[in-house]
C-alpha cells in the first residue's frame, strides 16, 4: 500500500459567520458538554478548521503528535499497516469523535495511521492549548482519560479475539456489528457496501482468508452473500459461532 504523504498545512481560522455553527458542535462533544456558552466562547478562538480530501493522512506510526482531533463532519479511520501490506483497521470515527490522544503521552509519538477515508472537515486543538485545559478543568482531563480507557478496552478486545477465536468466528462478530436493517427480506438484517477486502481489512487478514471464512458462514446458511451485500438469514446461528472460541475452522451444520 502506498503511503499518502501530507501535512497539517491548509488550517485556516474559522471566520465570524463559522462562529455559531462551530459552538453549537464543541456542546456536542464529550469532553466539553459541561461547559457554559462563556467557555466554549474562549475555547472557539484557540480551534482551527483542517478540510481533508478523501486519502489524506493526518498522522502516520513515528509521527510527533502535536494537536487533538474533532471529527466535524466526514469519517476518519486509525489502522495498522503490517510489512506485508496487510491493513487491520481499530476505528472508524464519525462526527463528534475524538482522536489523536497521543499528544496528552510522553514521548507524544503516533503509533498508527489516521486518514481521511472521505471528504471531511476536522477541528484542531494543539498541545498548548489542551496542557492549559487541563490544568484549570480537572472534568476534560477525566473526558480525556475516559476515552483513552474505551480505546484501550476496544483493542484488548480485537488482540483477545485474534489470539482465541478462528478467522470465521471473527467473521461473524464483525457482520453481526455492522449488520443494518433491510427490510423484510432475510429477517431485515444485512451488510451492505463492504467488499472481501473492507472485511479483511477490519480484521487484519488476506482478502482471500475472509472469502474462505465466508463461505463457510454461507455453507452453514448462516448468511447468503451477493455484490457488497451479506444477508443474514440466521441471526442466532451468527451469534453462536461468533462466540466460538477456537482457532479450528467451523463444522458442517446442516438445516
Amino acid at each position: 500500500m502506498r503511503e499518502k504523504r501530507t501535512s497539517h498545512s491548509g488550517m485556516v481560522r474559522l471566520q465570524s459567520d463559522q462562529v455559531e455553527d462551530k459552538t453549537s458542535f464543541l456542546a456536542q462533544v464529550a469532553i466539553f458538554q459541561h461547559f457554559s456558552a462563556q467557555d466554549l466562547s474562549a475555547i472557539e478562538q484557540s480551534i482551527t478548521s483542517l478540510p481533508c480530501s478523501p486519502g489524506r493522512i493526518l498522522y502516520r506510526p513515528g509521527d510527533v503528535s502535536n494537536a487533538l482531533f474533532f471529527v466535524k463532519s466526514g469519517r476518519i479511520q486509525l489502522y495498522h499497516l503490517s510489512t506485508d501490506g496487510r491493513k487491520l483497521i481499530t476505528a472508524t470515527l464519525e462526527t463528534g469523535a475524538c482522536f489523536g490522544e497521543q499528544v496528552l503521552c510522553t514521548p507524544n509519538i503516533s503509533t498508527s495511521f489516521a486518514e481521511a477515508i472521505d471528504a471531511a472537515t476536522l477541528y484542531l486543538l494543539n498541545k498548548t492549548d489542551i496542557e492549559q485545559l487541563l490544568q484549570h478543568n480537572t472534568a476534560v482531563a477525566g473526558a480525556l482519560l475516559q476515552l483513552m480507557g474505551q480505546r484501550l478496552t476496544g483493542l484488548e478486545d480485537q488482540l483477545i479475539n485474534t489470539t482465541f477465536k478462528s478467522v470465521t468466528a471473527r467473521l461473524a462478530e464483525l457482520l453481526l456489528q455492522l449488520a443494518t436493517v433491510q427490510g423484510k427480506e432475510f429477517n431485515g438484517l444485512a451488510v451492505n457496501g463492504f467488499s472481501h477486502e473492507d472485511l479483511a481489512d477490519r480484521l487484519g487478514v488476506y482478502r482471500e482468508t475472509v472469502s474462505t471464512a465466508l463461505r463457510e458462514l454461507k455453507d452453514v446458511r448462516a448468511i447468503q452473500l451477493g455484490r457488497k451485500h451479506i444477508a443474514i438469514r440466521q441471526p442466532d446461528l451468527l451469534r453462536q459461532l461468533a462466540q466460538t472460541n477456537s482457532k479450528s475452522g467451523l463444522h458442517r451444520r446442516e438445516h
